[in-house]
């Protein structure tokens, strides 16, 4: 093996401020593994540390490899791992947990208080080979596309978010309509949501991918979203808000689309302050609001595992992978992403 690869590297803190270069291959200590990454996925925390926005000048020490979507082979383990077999097929969960914080020890690892994750605290995946502790290494089904496979982080969002509420024989409303939520409208609908309401805030592009996964009506935030879903849930409302966009002005219309005794689910992280009328919203309305984290490690893994088996969730999953890159092909890719106009944006090495 050479001692270098390419990586794409976060070299100064500042608009795109990034590289492709080569660098030294990371050397697995103990308990880590060694990958060859097939496919890798461009995530929106990827899109703000390329944009060094408030957030990544906050939490983001350059030179970083960044990164953190992949499916690719295990070609070197360290002494002490003997769960993981150099040749198989793998993907990884991207928040390294501590293992003896509270909630790591009453099955809450997914918001461990220690977390750090690779591309954001530790070098990641934008690279020939990532080196990730074996705790973290998913075991990808031999049958299922790398392309898939290099996603399930950010689907593992959307499964966390669906399954923390019970959209079964329910109309949810999916606020939000980038890759993770055109996935919500895609599994929603498939384990048996009566309609799902699927709302963007003006992209035409990504309104258009949640029609083709299978919203049953789509409209823009500007249009009368609550008149014409009241009319088609009888005055009722949605029994389930997804809520995906994190813009804090989606919020409150979120609140009015709900009905009586409904779940809020927040997977959107907001830059803004929301104020809310919390009696006549939240507490007269007898609602549920309930913050999104991650993936449960390992719970929506297996979960996942069994959505990827139903050839409609993988059809649909493949129409959310708008685009696809060679590696080379990095600052071409981001673009595509920063633009609005795409779903998944994949990098192939």
């Amino acid at each position: 093996m050479a001692d270098k690869m390419k990586a794409v590297v976060k070299v100064k803190p500042e608009l795109n401020g990034t590289e492709l270069m080569m660098v030294d291959i990371p050397k697995p200590g103990p308990n880590d593994v060694l990958i060859k990454v097939k496919v890798a996925s461009i995530c929106g925390t990827d899109v703000h540390i390329f944009n060094w926005d408030a957030w990544a000048a906050g939490r983001i020490k350059t030179p970083l490899v960044y990164g953190h979507e992949f499916a690719g082979e295990v070609v070197e383990v360290g002494n002490n791992v003997d769960f993981v077999k150099v040749g198989d097929y793998v993907s990884g969960e991207c928040h390294i947990a501590c293992g003896h914080c509270m909630q790591c020890r009453t099955g809450l690892a997914h918001v461990c208080q220690n977390t750090q994750i690779f591309g954001v605290d530790v070098p990641g995946i934008f690279a020939e080979y990532a080196c990730i502790p074996a705790a973290n290494v998913w075991h990808n089904d031999p049958e299922a596309p790398a392309e898939l496979c290099s996603i399930q982080d950010p689907l593992g969002n959307a499964v966390h978010s669906i399954f923390a509420s019970d959209v079964v024989g329910k109309d949810v409303a999916v606020l939000g309509v980038g890759p993770i939520g055109a996935m919500c409208v895609s599994i929603c609908k498939h384990i048996g949501a009566a309609n799902v309401f699927a709302v963007g805030r003006k992209n035409e592009y990504r309104i258009e991918l949640a029609k083709k996964v299978g919203a049953d009506y789509t409209y823009k935030a500007a249009d009368d979203v609550l008149g014409d879903v009241l009319d088609k849930t009888g005055g009722k409302g949605v029994d389930v808000v997804l809520e995906m966009s994190g813009n804090a002005n989606a919020i409150g219309p979120g609140l009015d689309l709900l009905r009586t005794g409904g779940d809020l689910i927040l997977l959107g992280v907001y830059a803004d302050e929301v104020t809310l009328d919390f009696s006549k919203r939240v507490v007269f309305k007898y609602a549920t609001i309930k913050g999104i984290n991650g993936r449960r490690m390992f719970d929506d893994w297996y979960r996942m595992k069994g959505l990827l088996k139903n050839p409609g969730i993988r059809k649909d999953l493949d129409t959310i992978i708008t685009h696809r890159f060679k590696f080379d092909q990095f600052q071409e890719a981001m673009e595509t992403m920063r633009s609005g106009n795409s779903g998944k944006v994949v990098l192939e090495l």
